[in-house]
């Protein structure tokens, strides 16, 4: 018995003896288990730490770039290919975007000059949406308050004072299914003609460019027969407004279908076929049946191969810029087809002193016209460098092929004119100061003008200018309620303008 005991002692202390030595191991390996967790952690906590120290560093130098250069930089690239990370305890969330977002607003679309802002790009065609305006005081109060015209007929002037948010124009321009075919619609309205025909337009044209040496288009725009209607507005020395004599010779804008293009890297052409010398405030109605209106333009740059957009040397040419140009018009006009006289693109078949050639009884008892041919060419030429612009233009114009009731008397009429234009950048992209002058020299009087003014372009660009002009004008033949001279003004006209072109 006693035996048997002892034997079963020593069974259950074998037996006991594993179960204690399992229960140490354990214990041992769940204490190296905590250890390295505990290490995890620390290691995990430092990197998010010198993670978070990174990107302050990020960030300080971003605003350091900004604050230097006036620009956005461009964020950065986190490159991570290098970083060892253990892997986390927990996911924890990025805040990183969306701190970036409260510092650094999103933006979107681009900005080209002269097309706007682009706010639609797709693969079937884009869109720009771009806006042109202009504030303008004006002070006519020095003119003469009558006009005595060539047939002695006394005409009352009114003197203007006044403040006008004078045009506003909205246009749309991209291209659709093809960047060759593209459009350019817009909406404008002049301000200071409220009431009068064409006082507000929606208008616009369409394009297919071939190659560089042929664009076909269809729709409204100007008839190129002047260098100012040649598609170079707004990029004149002042604001919306030719000189006299420029404004008594050209033609104006039309319904029709035209072609440009290059004929070599210094030559250039442009020719359309119109209604009629002018379609603002004329319904199709009014219409001859006939296509007789062309206007053509041939213009070369002899030494650069170019010459700036426009009048002035804001571009700062480095080498001498040279441009010759030569353009025709021609139209067989009536009554009907021409703007009524207070139109404000009124582009009316006048004699050099002002007076409508469609007028009853303008020649005589009992003469009144009611059909003439106009036919009218020009010829430019101009130099522009370091700033320097110096740039002049000739026209005659010939008015004959008259009908109407005792027509036969009326002899046939010719008028010619100049004009001459110096400008200078005072101040490189920042102050231009011009002067100018053009004169008429007709049967019926010898009209002329003369200008002074400055332009301001505050932020180095055409974006945004401040013009102020001085003019003089004698017996002007032109004008109307747009611009800032009125037909029959004599004596001084100031006017200050600021124009947003973008």
């Amino acid at each position: 018995m006693l035996v048997l005991l002892g034997v079963t002692c020593v069974g259950f202390g074998f037996a006991q003896a594993p179960s204690q030595t399992t229960a140490t191991a354990e214990t041992r390996n769940a204490g190296e288990l905590l250890k390295k967790l505990d290490l995890l952690i620390e290691q995990n906590a430092r990197l998010e730490e010198q993670n978070r120290a990174l990107m302050e560093q990020i960030q300080s130098l971003r605003k350091g770039v900004a604050d230097q250069t006036g620009l956005k930089a461009d964020r950065p690239q986190q490159d991570t290919s290098n970083l060892v990370s253990p892997t986390p305890i927990a996911e924890l969330p990025d805040k990183t975007e969306e701190i970036e977002e409260k510092t650094e607003p999103k933006r979107w679309g681009n900005y080209t000059p002269n097309f706007g802002y682009k706010v639609v790009d797709t693969e079937r065609g884009d869109m720009s949406i771009s806006i042109y305006t202009y504030a303008r005081y004006l002070n006519q109060r020095a003119l003469d308050d009558t006009f005595t015209d060539a047939f002695g007929n006394i005409k009352k002037i009114q003197q203007r004072q006044d403040f006008q948010l004078n045009k506003v124009q909205i246009k749309f321009l991209g291209w659709v299914m093809s960047p060759k075919f593209r459009y350019f619609l817009y909406g404008w309205t002049n301000n200071a003609t409220q009431g009068l025909p064409a006082q507000v337009v929606l208008a616009g044209n369409l394009n297919y460019s071939f190659n560089d040496h042929l664009t076909l288009s269809a729709g409204i725009t100007a008839l190129p027969g002047t260098r100012s209607v040649e598609g170079n507005f707004p990029f004149w020395l002042g604001v919306d407004a030719r000189m006299i004599a420029d404004e008594f010779f050209r033609p104006s804008y039309t319904s029709g279908i035209w072609a440009k293009g290059q004929i070599s890297k210094k030559l250039r052409y442009q020719a359309m076929v119109g209604n009629n010398l002018s379609t603002l405030g004329v319904s199709a109605a009014q219409l001859d049946k006939g296509f007789n209106t062309f206007a053509g333009a041939l213009v070369w740059t002899p030494t650069t191969g170019e010459f700036g957009p426009g009048f002035g040397d804001f571009e700062d040419h480095q080498e001498l810029a040279t441009r010759l140009a030569v353009h025709f018009t021609r139209s067989n006009e009536d009554k009907q087809s021409q703007p009524n006289s207070e139109s404000f693109e009124n582009t009316q078949l006048r004699l050099s002193d002002g007076s409508i050639i469609f007028n009853p009884n303008l020649f005589g008892p009992g003469i009144t016209i009611t059909d003439a041919r106009y036919r009218m060419s020009t010829a430019d030429g101009g130099v522009k460098y370091h700033g320097l612009a110096l740039e002049g233009e000739y026209f005659w114009r010939w008015l004959d092929d008259f009908k109407g009731t005792g027509t036969a008397t009326v002899p046939d009429l010719f008028d010619h004119g100049f004009q001459m234009q110096l400008s200078a950048m005072v101040v490189p992209k920042t102050l231009q100061l011009y002067a100018g002058h053009s004169r008429i020299f007709g049967q019926f009087g010898h009209p002329y003008d003369a200008r002074f003014g400055g332009n301001w372009f505050p932020w180095k660009n055409k974006v945004i200018r401040w013009n102020t002009e001085v003019l003089y004008l004698s017996r002007s033949p032109v004008g109307y309620t747009a611009v800032p001279f009125p037909a029959g003004g004599n004596g001084f006209v100031f006017h200050s303008t600021l124009e947003l072109a973008f």
